[in-house]
Parts: structure tokens; C-alpha cells; sequence
């Protein structure tokens, strides 16, 4: 990440900041509720470099505040998403992490708050526009900002363009598979859907919140990445959620690493992990995923798609222009955390796990299965 720190470059650095234009201190813009702010809105080429946010406003607000940024005159965003799951920590909680694309300092001064840190960069040809839309009820009295970029004569026809989408499944809903053994999936199209793109480009990584309403070990999904077209098996097919987000043996929550690790944890108040959260991430920095004309990117919940746990994601990607459009955006209600339920009482929305899988659901871990040693053999004379 240094080699090239010594290179000088061309450009000249700008920032777009709340800063008070009157020399005063009062360095933040203030959000009526239900408006949409513009960040940013620059003009010819360039490359953003790093973003930096700090809101002072209660409740949900991670969830939601909607985080909007168009390329190059698209009518259209190429990044949607809620503010704190945008910045890797989901639930609509706050929670401090250090990883390469993403730091949150989280701090209880005075109430919750956290200063948001964002370095991906994200290149632009002739324009680049940024918003927020303050969905929290309440105006929001203080919202600080820096947008630091590059600004360029023109950029190289083969930078890809940023890309983040969030989407949410609560819950996940039971696999189709009537008739076949349940324990078996050959197919992508139960899971969880993480991104489908459009495009050529390259995919680098995901966030991924999952609320716990079953009990047990909500992993053993396996991912999968199908590359330029369905296909099975898929071009690259993993062996477990907590492999997918490299760890093992279920996900160490006190792990929170540069490129992989968990960003929030919550544990369940009720035994076997019930009602527990969390938030893990997966950032391809060194290894991203090459497609050429499209990619679609899943993970199953649950073994075989045997659980129905609260699932939401970020996924974050580069790709030429245009993209294609996002799915309409769920509405504020539908963004929000669900309430914690008793252990004796599942929620009225959460699907009847299979009966035949069951009774895996109360355990750290599914059953291993033992080969005995063969019976020792007779002495012969």
C-alpha cells in the first residue's frame, strides 16, 4: 500500500467540508426531516479519496439515514445504502472498527455517536453528486462532513466505477425444494442474495448482519459467486459462512481484522445464542472478483438453506457504466431492527424451520459424522 507513496502525481487535492463559511465554529450542515442534502456535487474528473462523517442525532439513525452517490450525470445511484451499515456496522448500532476501506471511532459522549471514515476511492469522469436523505423523524441539528478528492484533467477509460448496495431479507424464507433430501442444495436460488450485477468489473467485498431468531450456530452457508452467467457448479463455491468471512469454527466476535472479521456483536440474552447479533465482514482488497458481463454473488442461510434468521447486507463493487438499476429501496419500517423475542416465543413472521433438520438448530455445531475403527482382526496360527 506504500510502494507507490513516493510517485508524484498529477492533480491538484480539493475538499468539500461543512466547514462555517462565515469563519464561526458552527461546522456541521443542519437536515430537515424527510430532506434530501447534497454533500457534494463536483464537477469534471476526478477521484474521492476519503470520506468523513459525524452525526449528531438519536435513535435508529444508522438505518435511517440513506447514503446516495451518482457518477457521471446518472439519474440513477450507484450507491444506496444505510449510513452505518454503508460504513460496516450494522443493526443500526455503533461500533468502533479499523479495517482498510472502513474506521469507525465510536464514542458514548454525550450519547451514541461515531466518527465515520470511508478510503475507498472512487474515480468520476464529468460529475460526481452525494446525498443524504434524513429519514429519522426529527431534523438532524448537526451533520459534519469531508469529502477529500482528487481533482484531474481527465481519468483513464479503465477506471471501474463504485458501486454499494444493501439489501435485506427478514427473514430468510424456507428453500423450495419439494420432494428432495433438504440436507442437499445444488442451486443458488434459495440463498441469500448478496449482489447481481451488470457489467464488467470487479466485486471487493461485503458486510453482513444477521439476527439470530432460531438459536444455535446461524452459519454453515455456504457462499457462492457465479461468474458471467448461471451455472452449477458455481465458479466459486465456498464451504461455510464463517470460511467465507475467514474465520473458523464459528465467527470469534473479540476479531476484527483489516480485510475480515466481525464489526459488531451482540449476545443473546436467552441460551444457545438466541437473539443474537452480528455484523461480519469480507473486503476483497487483494483478491478481487473478476467478471466481465455480469456477477452474481449469494450465500445460503443456514446449511442447505435451513434457517430463516433476519439477514441484511453492503456489497461493494467496481463496474463500467451504466449499472443496472437497483431493486426500489425498502421503505424506513421495513429497514429497522426487529424487536428482541423470548426464547419460548418464536416470532410470528419466522418461518417453521424442516423438521428433519431441527434438531440441529439447538446446537454450536451440526453433528460430525464418525467412521469407527475396524474391528480388530484374529489371530491366526
Amino acid at each position: 500500500m506504500l510502494h507507490d507513496l513516493a510517485r508524484l502525481r498529477d492533480g491538484v487535492s480539493r475538499r468539500v467540508s461543512s466547514y462555517d463559511t462565515r469563519g464561526g465554529n458552527a461546522d456541521s450542515h443542519f437536515i430537515r426531516d424527510g430532506e434530501t442534502f447534497v454533500l457534494a456535487d463536483l464537477k469534471g474528473a476526478g477521484i474521492i479519496r476519503h470520506i468523513w462523517f459525524t452525526i449528531l442525532a438519536g435513535g435508529d439513525f444508522p438505518r435511517q439515514i440513506v447514503l446516495r452517490m451518482y457518477w457521471d450525470d446518472m439519474d440513477y445511484p450507484s450507491v444506496e445504502a444505510p449510513i452505518g451499515d454503508f460504513f460496516g456496522i450494522g443493526h443500526a448500532q455503533l461500533a468502533s472498527l479499523n479495517t482498510v476501506p472502513f474506521s469507525v471511532s465510536a464514542t458514548d459522549y454525550l450519547g451514541p455517536k461515531a466518527a465515520f471514515n470511508c478510503y475507498w476511492p472512487m474515480p468520476f469522469a464529468t460529475r460526481a453528486r452525494i446525498t443524504v436523505h434524513n429519514e429519522t423523524g426529527a431534523d438532524i441539528p448537526a451533520f459534519y462532513s469531508y469529502i477529500d478528492y482528487d481533482q484531474l484533467p481527465s481519468i483513464p477509460d479503465d477506471l471501474g466505477r463504485f458501486h454499494a448496495w444493501w439489501n435485506r431479507n427478514n427473514p430468510c424464507k424456507p428453500p423450495r425444494h419439494p420432494g428432495k433430501d433438504p440436507q442437499f442444495n445444488l442451486t443458488d436460488r434459495d440463498n441469500y442474495l448478496i449482489a447481481d450485477i451488470r457489467g464488467r468489473g470487479h466485486f471487493v467485498g461485503c458486510n453482513l448482519s444477521v439476527h439470530n431468531l432460531y438459536g444455535g450456530w446461524w452459519g454453515e452457508g455456504d457462499d457462492m459467486f457465479m461468474v458471467d452467467g448461471q451455472k452449477w457448479p458455481p465458479d466459486l463455491h465456498g464451504t461455510g459462512s464463517e470460511d467465507y468471512f475467514g474465520h473458523a469454527w464459528g465467527m470469534q466476535p473479540e476479531n476484527a481484522f483489516i480485510y475480515n472479521g466481525v464489526s459488531y456483536y451482540k449476545k443473546g440474552t436467552e441460551p444457545g445464542a438466541f437473539n443474537e447479533r452480528i455484523t461480519v465482514y469480507r473486503y476483497h482488497i487483494n483478491d478481487p472478483i473478476i467478471f466481465q458481463k455480469s456477477l452474481r454473488a449469494s450465500i445460503e442461510h443456514g446449511h442447505a438453506n435451513d434457517r430463516c434468521d433476519d439477514y441484511c447486507s453492503t456489497a461493494y463493487w467496481y463496474q463500467t457504466l451504466p449499472h443496472k438499476k437497483f431493486p426500489p429501496f425498502p421503505k424506513m419500517a421495513d429497514r429497522l431492527p426487529r424487536p428482541d423475542v423470548q426464547l419460548t416465543m418464536q416470532p410470528l413472521d419466522a418461518p417453521i424451520m424442516p423438521t428433519d433438520l431441527r434438531h440441529r438448530s439447538g446446537q454450536a455445531f451440526p453433528p460430525m459424522r464418525v467412521i469407527p475403527p475396524p474391528p480388530p482382526r484374529k489371530k491366526t496360527r
